[in-house]
């Protein structure tokens, strides 16, 4: 287990080197300097018009990105610009909070509804993250809300109108998922039952050796959609035929994601992608993603429509079973998908 630090402190990432426990094994680095660029193959879909006359030209754009790729970018996506700066403002501005005050909300007990922690599951892993992180429970917000922090001032108005914004994007992409497999708009969603919402304020400190560390190591998504919001530094990296790709930020667009949920749902036709964080030695970086879940007793499975010739290559189970599984492995392992393969 790594002796890490409960958070990463403005001391720590003022050093000219990194502790031993964040240092990666020679095999597992970083390798920066094989990224390709993003520019000829992380698909950038314009939203617009999708609840209108663009919608079967939005549907199958989507479909054939979770087909090929697993990742997409969206631009016209509704949520105000205004909203989005405000949300990265108060982020900032979170983790700018003297150490004490920003530790009133630290917890190493991943069923709290919100905790600030460090890594990803400090109990178990041998070898540290760069990464701080500030999660939150969001649906619904008035179960959670008066647990958020009240400082800065601004948090829980910002983050709860954000909240709302992106949940109703989300489940407009669940539609157009649905009805690029041939199902009825609202198949997906019924499978994933009452649905949960959670998001996490990533927060990536200047590291001094970079080459040697992670943000976040390799790994999918163990919930059905993931909605990223990035700031202007880059740092998210997606495999693609076998090749690390950087996934630059555009201003105003999200990132969006399969999960290895809805890669169960359709059987293996859109596919959970392994993606990675990367840190740098010059300026912080804040990435936001907000995770569609399904409920935790939500039964998961391939749906029937789209067990055709193939049989089903998952066998059904519970959210909580998954996620449970898959918080106990973290991410040494990339993905926790094979356990539940027929």
């Amino acid at each position: 287990m790594a002796t890490t630090q409960p958070v990463l402190t403005d001391a720590l990432s003022r050093l000219n080197f990194i502790p031993s426990h964040y240092i990666r094994p020679v095999s597992d680095r970083p390798n920066v300097g094989q990224v390709q660029s993003d520019d000829v193959s992380i698909p950038l879909i314009d939203f617009v018009g999708f609840e209108g006359p663009n919608r079967s030209k939005v549907v199958a754009e989507i479909g054939e990105a979770c087909r090929n790729d697993g990742f997409f970018l969206v631009k016209n996506h509704g949520i105000p610009k205004s909203l989005i700066e405000d949300l990265l403002r108060v982020s900032r501005e979170f983790f700018r909070l003297p150490e004490s005050e920003r530790m009133k909300c630290y917890s190493d007990d991943p069923t709290k509804s919100v905790r600030l922690s460090t890594s990803f599951n400090v109990k178990r892993e041998k070898v540290s993250n760069w990464r701080d992180y500030l999660r939150l429970h969001c649906h619904p917000l008035e179960d959670y809300i008066d647990d958020w922090p009240s400082n800065p001032p601004s948090f829980r108005d910002v983050v709860s109108g954000y909240c709302k914004s992106a949940r109703g994007l989300a489940l407009k992409l669940l539609e157009a998922i649905s009805e690029s497999l041939g199902l009825e708009k609202d198949g997906i969603e019924r499978i994933l039952g009452k649905q949960g919402q959670h998001m996490a304020m990533n927060y990536y400190p200047p590291c001094p050796q970079p080459e040697l560390t992670y943000g976040l190591p390799g790994h999918t998504d163990p919930n059905a959609l993931t909605l990223l919001l990035q700031d202007l530094v880059p740092g998210l990296q997606v495999l693609k035929n076998n090749k690390w790709v950087a996934v630059n930020p555009i201003p105003n667009t999200f990132v969006v994601n399969i999960g290895d949920q809805i890669e169960v749902i359709t059987n293996g036709r859109y596919k959970s992608v392994l993606h990675r964080a990367v840190v740098n030695n010059k300026v912080e970086r804040i990435s936001i993603p907000t995770f569609y879940c399904p409920s935790a007793d939500a039964l998961i499975g391939p749906a029937e429509a789209l067990i055709d010739d193939n049989p089903a290559v998952y066998k059904s189970f519970t959210y909580r079973e998954y996620y449970e599984k898959f918080w106990d492995k973290g991410l040494q392992t990339q993905s926790c998908l094979d356990l539940f393969k027929t």
